[in-house]
């Protein structure tokens, strides 16, 4: 279902999923937040603009992308190790320089999991347009030589916000953070997960093939500008985790 258009714009979500909170533990926490620390002030490498973006993002906001995105990827390799699938490839913690990345988030069964990720309140499974091309292969890796192929893409929502708890504690927007601080303000808060939504990669030639896109400038809910231009699905079209688990199982 495409989003609700309104005055040429401004784009309004139609088809939501209530988060359902599950407590992630403090090792996952440690292990996340060392990962991305080292990413972002360590020796690690992040494009400072999104594909397509002309907002240029300082260590405070990639720190926050990075943490959320690793959770996602631990919550998820746990949650199929509680299933049963004993095969699945832990989460890359590699740190890398400019230019190399871990191609694939999760492989199990010899299926590829793109591991999308984003706060509590949101309702879209975002894909940052230039990225993708009409099969839906991963632009990035097609010039790297490495695999483009995804089997699933799954969304992963976390609370609290870590981008408005970051802003809450004026660290948001700096270059420069204190490392005790930042870990005693983020073990200090109890953090939760859910899984917002799962398709197939032919879900996604969809999308992209009957144009599915939130332009760069259009206003999200009549508010949120968007700083580069995005292929959507709604949380509400998308699958349950079961879906994955059982698609698996079937291999």
């Amino acid at each position: 279902m495409k989003l609700e258009l309104k005055n040429s714009r401004e784009y309004f979500i139609t088809a939501k999923r209530e988060f359902k909170a599950v407590a992630i533990d403090r090792t996952t926490i440690v292990a996340c937040f060392d990962f991305a620390w080292c990413m972002v002030f360590g020796e690690g490498h992040h494009r400072k603009h999104r594909s397509g973006g002309k907002q240029e993002r300082n260590k405070g906001e990639l720190f926050a992308n990075t943490f959320q995105g690793k959770l996602a990827e631990f919550v998820t390799y746990r949650e199929l190790l509680k299933r049963g699938f004993t095969d699945v490839k832990k989460p890359d913690t590699g740190i890398y320089g400019k230019g190399i990345w871990d191609d694939a988030d999760l492989e199990c069964r010899g299926k590829r999991i793109n591991i999308k990720s984003a706060a509590f309140f949101s309702n879209l499974l975002l894909l940052e347009a230039k990225d993708w091309n009409k099969k839906g292969e991963y632009i990035p890796n097609l010039a790297n030589g490495t695999n483009q192929h995804y089997d699933f893409f799954l969304l992963v929502r976390s609370k609290p916000d870590i981008k408005k708890l970051l802003k809450r504690h004026l660290f948001f927007y700096a270059n420069e953070l204190d490392f005790d601080q930042l870990k005693e303000i983020i073990l200090g808060e109890k953090w939760t997960f859910d899984f917002a939504g799962v398709c197939t990669q032919e879900t996604i030639r969809h999308i992209i093939r009957e144009d599915y896109l939130l332009p760069q400038n259009s206003l999200l809910n009549g508010k949120i500008k968007m700083d580069a231009a995005n292929y959507y699905i709604q949380c509400g079209d998308l699958k349950e985790f079961d879906f994955l688990s059982g698609e698996l199982k079937k291999l």
